[in-house]
């Protein structure tokens, strides 16, 4: 039986965000990556928040989509952190078709699979992500195109 336990932290208040798609999709991730004991923190910002962590840990000085940092994957432990901007989601999301709410599970997706292995930097690398993107969209929301490129993980 796996213990994961994903803590949610919606730290903004432009957006209403219902996490519950958010953290089934990451949950998923998790338990088929073999993941059987986990702590995950899922957090939605708004783009001033986003832009100062990715200053802080990346020296990136700009606002990006989506965060992801590996903070252990011991034998015994695996503990994340994926952090999300709603605000970049509601502008972002009618250029690829999709609705504030998808693109933001489409965030918390792409930083759950850097978390767990997965890779976007050669074309072979995102090919695989983008199918892994589309196949938890399926699952936790309607079909719909993944972006064409997502923040910068720190993994």
């Amino acid at each position: 039986m796996s213990e994961i336990n994903i803590q949610f932290t919606n730290q903004q208040s432009q957006h209403a965000i219902d996490p519950r798609p958010l953290v089934a999709a990451t949950r998923a991730i998790l338990i088929d990556a073999g993941i059987e004991r986990a702590m995950l923190s899922l957090v939605v910002l708004d783009d001033d928040a986003i832009h100062e962590v990715n200053r802080k840990h990346l020296a990136h000085d700009y606002a990006t989509d989506v965060l992801s940092f590996l903070l252990d994957d011991g034998p015994l432990s695996f503990h994340g952190e994926v952090i999300v901007s709603a605000e970049t989601a509601a502008r972002d999301c009618g250029d690829f078709g999709n609705d504030m709410a998808r693109e933001l599970l489409l965030y918390a997706i792409h930083g759950t699979l850097h978390l767990v292995g997965y890779n976007d930097k050669s074309d072979h690398e995102r090919v695989a992500m983008r199918a892994a993107e589309t196949r938890y969209l399926n699952q936790f929301s309607a079909p719909l195109v993944p972006t064409p490129s997502l923040g910068e993980p720190a993994t």
